[in-house]
This record gives C-alpha cells, structure tokens and sequence, in this order.
C-alpha cells in the first residue's frame, strides 16, 4: 500500500499558492503605483526646486521588482506570449503537450534564474555595493525578486501538472 496525499490537501496547497502568487502580483501593482507617486513628487518638486533625492534609484529599483512579481502570476494565467497561428488547428491534446514543455522550460528557467540571482544577491551583498545618493544597498532589491522567482517556479509547476493532467486525459476528438 502506497501512501499518498489525499485530494483535498493538494486542492488546498494549490489554492494556497494561487492566492499567493496572486496577492503578490498585486503587491508589485501597489510598488508600480508607488514608483509612480515618487515621480510625481520629483517633478512637481523640480518645478519648486526641491526634487526628491534619488528618485532615479528608487524608480529602478521599483520598477525591478514590480516586474519579476508579476511573472508568476503571468505563468498561472497562461498570459506568456504564445504564437497561436501555429497551433490553432491542433488538437487538445497536442496543445496540452506544448504546454506540457512550455511549462517544463519555464520551470527550468524559473530555477535557472533563481540560483544564478541568488548568487548575484550575495555577490551585491559581499561587496556592499549600494545606491549613490541614498546608500540602499544593492542586496535588498534582491529579496522580493527572489521570492518572484520562487513563486514562479512554483506556477510552473502547477501550469505542468495541469498540462500533464490534460495531455493525459483522453479526449474523443484530439
């Protein structure tokens, strides 16, 4: 007898992460906004001659890490470009399969990335660089990116068992 988890506890892990990834992805829309506040305040300080000091490294930052939180709820979505004039005649199956490998590499990636900007992280951190005007060191960009990644790799891994579950289901037509 071999053990395995029971349905609804894997249902739940899965909502766990979906509510997850989508929760940070909104979190990276708050910094997006903020990112867009801070320079408002730096032009319309600019005017009066009183800019905000170093909007350029908080706006990069921002920025940054906005992007990478919004990769893995892009991956959740199945919202990656995709060149659909290839597929558009094929079967379920076949597209399930596709997407069983596109899933695969972005999982990859996903992995990929995070080790090598885990390395960049210490990299940042062993040199202490830091930003010019503010002395932000460069390292803490690095934390949310990271966690980006972590829950990129887990929306991988949902969008492949998905995509697994589908190229394996039998279907009258594909």
């Amino acid at each position: 007898m071999t053990a395995t988890r029971p349905p609804h506890r894997t249902a739940s892990l899965k909502r766990l992460a979906e509510v997850t990834i989508t929760g940070w992805a909104m979190a990276g829309g708050v910094l997006l906004l903020l990112v867009v506040a801070v320079n408002m305040i730096s032009v319309i300080g600019g005017i009066f001659g009183h800019p905000f000091p170093g909007d350029f490294e908080l706006t990069e930052m921002g920025v940054a890490i906005a992007a990478f939180s919004f990769l893995p709820y892009c991956q959740l979505k199945d919202a990656n470009v995709t060149a659909d004039v290839f597929t558009a005649r094929a079967s379920i199956r076949i597209k399930a399969v596709l997407s069983l490998v596109a899933s695969l590499i972005a999982l990859g990636f996903a992995l990929l990335l995070l080790w090598r900007m885990y390395l960049g992280m210490e990299d940042q951190r062993l040199y202490e660089y830091t930003t010019t005007i503010l002395q932000i060191p460069h390292w803490l960009a690095f934390v949310p990116i990271l966690i980006s990644l972590a829950l990129l790799s887990i929306a991988a891994m949902i969008s492949l068992l998905n995509a697994t579950t589908t190229a394996l289901t039998r279907y009258p037509y594909g």
